[in-house]
């Protein structure tokens, strides 16, 4: 496996015959829902037919924001940032979350404007972003060689360790009453009368009427099973890690050649957040329509291409019955092969910029595959035409930031208690109901 370590936490090692509710899911979504739901009293039961956060979860860049991101996400961002600010006590572990600010560096008058546009939809919400001139730029980038233009500068927006959230927040929700199973696959869910009576696992069946799907970038393997058509693709970014290093910029902040952000254990993750690759399936084909407005939005920023990936999926496309293992029991963990080049150039533009990283090394380099929607937001919503499912998938990316207050938001969907967040702009529906598609702008 190439993908990062991950603290070690215990599980449960067997099913029980039933429960209220079953997650399909271990990572960063399915965990913070199991424990919303278990503090609530809910008899809770995840299966993650891998390990847990062994996915994207752990793969990401590990930041904690609510700058930039999609007017309809706004809202959930900031409510998650405030759970994030108690998650370690609630949890009894350490997630690595600081509020330490966030930059998006500016290098023409271009990305100006771009985030001015940002701000004026953002600042009713109550964000405290700001622009920031080329003297406060530099001074927010310790030992930075280069001046730039200025930056858009959140200062409660925040990182957390992606290595050590999963299992923190899991070993939590166990305590709060959940059970979690690993290396147990759910191979699909049974009906009875229209409605959800069972999920069927590798392990065994569990007799449920609720069935949450957190299932990542597997989300629309699973729903076409059920036959749901949830538009969703599979995207790569590479991700490289140093070795420890005194001094350098605290916090994270991202420019057009590289993306940093200050580690726990004092090294940095650095990525290309241009070098994203679309790894071509038959969903490409299935979805083509669906995703060409966002293809023409963002331009390069995602390339299209044939991977081990590519070739794997073409074997997945049939259905398999429920009493045979499937893909979900073949491939546990998506572990892509990363893209060493996109790492080690973004590294080197690091390092032309910060001194302090000329004394460090790469320790690592691994690549996740991130679940993206044709509008970049979320889907986090009753699925209509299957009662007793609630599909929470799509982060684009923005999933691991976000997963705190998404969890809450389907725990509070699945009881029926008042939304922390409006869930209308989530719902999976907007894709098929006629709704014009809304493509963020670049910020």
């Amino acid at each position: 496996m190439l993908g990062p370590v991950l603290d070690p936490v215990a599980t449960d090692n067997s099913l029980p015959s039933k429960a209220e509710v079953v997650i399909v899911g271990g990572g960063i979504i399915g965990v913070s829902t199991a424990l919303f739901l278990a503090e609530r009293g809910v008899q809770v039961v995840l299966c993650e037919k891998g390990a847990l956060g062994g996915e994207q979860s752990s793969r990401n860049w590990g930041w904690v924001r609510v700058m930039g991101r999609d007017r309809r996400e706004i809202p959930l961002a900031m409510a998650a940032l405030k759970i994030w600010d108690t998650l370690d006590a609630r949890v009894g572990g350490e997630t690595g979350f600081r509020r330490s600010g966030i930059l998006y560096v500016s290098e023409n008058e271009r990305d100006i404007a771009n985030r001015d546009a940002w701000l004026t939809h953002a600042r009713h919400h109550g964000v405290d972003s700001r622009q920031i001139g080329p003297d406060e730029t530099q001074s927010r980038m310790a030992g930075a060689t280069t001046r730039y233009k200025g930056a858009l500068f959140t200062p409660s927006d925040g990182r957390a360790e992606p290595q050590k959230a999963v299992p923190a927040i899991a070993a939590g929700a166990r305590r709060a009453g959940a059970q979690i199973v690993t290396g147990c696959a759910v191979r699909g869910v049974e009906r009875s009368a229209g409605r959800i009576s069972a999920v069927i696992t590798e392990k065994g069946r569990i007799e449920t009427a609720t069935v949450v799907l957190a299932g990542g970038a597997w989300s629309r393997l699973f729903c076409k099973g059920l036959g749901i058509r949830l538009p969703q693709l599979k995207v790569r970014n590479t991700v490289l890690r140093t070795t420890p290093v005194d001094g350098g910029p605290e916090g994270a902040g991202a420019t057009a050649s590289y993306a940093y952000r200050k580690r726990l254990d004092g090294g940095y993750t650095i990525a290309d957040g241009g070098a994203n690759l679309h790894p071509i399936a038959p969903d490409s084909f299935a979805f083509f329509r669906d995703f060409q407005p966002a293809r023409k939005a963002e331009g390069e920023a995602v390339q299209v291409g044939v991977s081990a990936q590519s070739w794997r999926e073409l074997f997945e496309i049939a259905s398999v019955p429920l009493d045979r293992p499937g893909a979900f029991e073949r491939h546990r963990i998506l572990d892509p092969r990363p893209d060493p080049r996109s790492a080690l150039r973004a590294f080197a533009e690091a390092r032309k910029v910060f001194p302090a990283l000329r004394h460090t090394a790469p320790l690592q380099i691994w690549a996740g595959l991130i679940d993206v929607t044709p509008d970049a937001v979320p889907i986090i919503s009753h699925a209509e035409n299957v009662p007793g499912l609630t599909i929470a998938t799509g982060f684009s990316g923005h999933g691991f930031g976000i997963g705190p207050g998404a969890g809450h938001l389907v725990a509070d969907l699945v009881t029926g208690d008042r939304p922390i967040v409006d869930p209308a702009n989530f719902r999976l529906s907007r894709f098929s109901d006629g709704t014009p598609l809304e493509i963020a702008p670049p910020v």
